[in-house]
């Protein structure tokens, strides 16, 4: 191989690398926003709360940074096969990772309003939702990071849990607003936050998707295994 060819392969990798190391970092960004969000949610802390949501922009920001970056790198390398894909792949990702940072200032949000009155129902199921849906993201970035794609499956397969747990809860919420229209306000903020924790979710699910995808150059299929996994994740939590 040419020097100049060899030049030009090294560089366009240390461009990889550093793309990698920037959407890992924006992955940092936005688990830390989860988990206070999550933290702010589950202890009342409304400072937390009113942080979170000014988080929000830090993640914006990383965002605008990493996608000015993969462009350049797209207008300066020229990447074919392979390489595009792991660029395009790249992009994607950033985008999924800003939304779960919006929906985990959603999160914040509605706790402000929440706190405004006295809690009406337990939150028992919504902390078990919400550490399923850290533990999946925190496997997520990993993922990323280390460009695993058996991490990306193994958060493919346990989304099921999220959803199990979201329609649950659901249920839950609204025999409560059924048995006392007193609880029908705190039990909407408390649906919609479960909704954000479900999309959250559902985002980690994309972004372990493209990470296959990327590491690989194939797609995991459309639909997952089926099974009682809450009931198998409930029997792990016990043992």
């Amino acid at each position: 191989m040419p020097e100049d060819s060899k030049h030009i392969l090294s560089s366009f990798e240390a461009d990889l690398g550093r793309l990698r190391d920037m959407i890992a970092a924006m992955g940092g960004l936005v688990e830390t926003e989860l988990a206070d969000a999550v933290t702010a949610l589950l202890t009342r802390d409304a400072a937390l709360a009113a942080r979170v949501v000014e988080f929000d922009t830090r993640v914006d920001a990383e965002e605008r940074a990493i996608e000015q970056f993969a462009i350049r790198v797209l207008a300066l390398r020229q990447p074919v096969a392979d390489d595009l894909r792991q660029v395009v792949a790249a992009l994607k990702v950033t985008t999924d990772l800003e939304r779960i940072g919006d929906y985990a200032a959603n999160v914040a949000k509605r706790t402000l309003i929440l706190n405004e009155a006295a809690p009406s129902y337990p939150l028992a199921s919504l902390a078990q939702m919400s550490r399923l849906v850290q533990e999946n993201l925190k496997t997520t970035i990993d993922a990323i990071a280390e460009a695993d794609p058996q991490k990306a499956v193994s958060v493919w397969r346990a989304d099921q849990m999220i959803d199990d747990l979201y329609t649950t809860i659901f249920r839950e919420l609204i025999t409560y607003m059924m048995e006392d229209a007193r609880n029908i306000s705190a039990c909407t903020h408390l649906l919609f936050i479960a909704k954000n924790l479900e999309r959250i979710g559902d985002h980690a699910t994309n972004v372990a998707e493209l990470t296959y995808y990327a590491a690989t150059g194939e797609t995991l299929p459309d639909t997952r295994p089926k099974g009682d996994l809450l009931a198998a994740y409930a029997r792990q939590s016990n043992q």
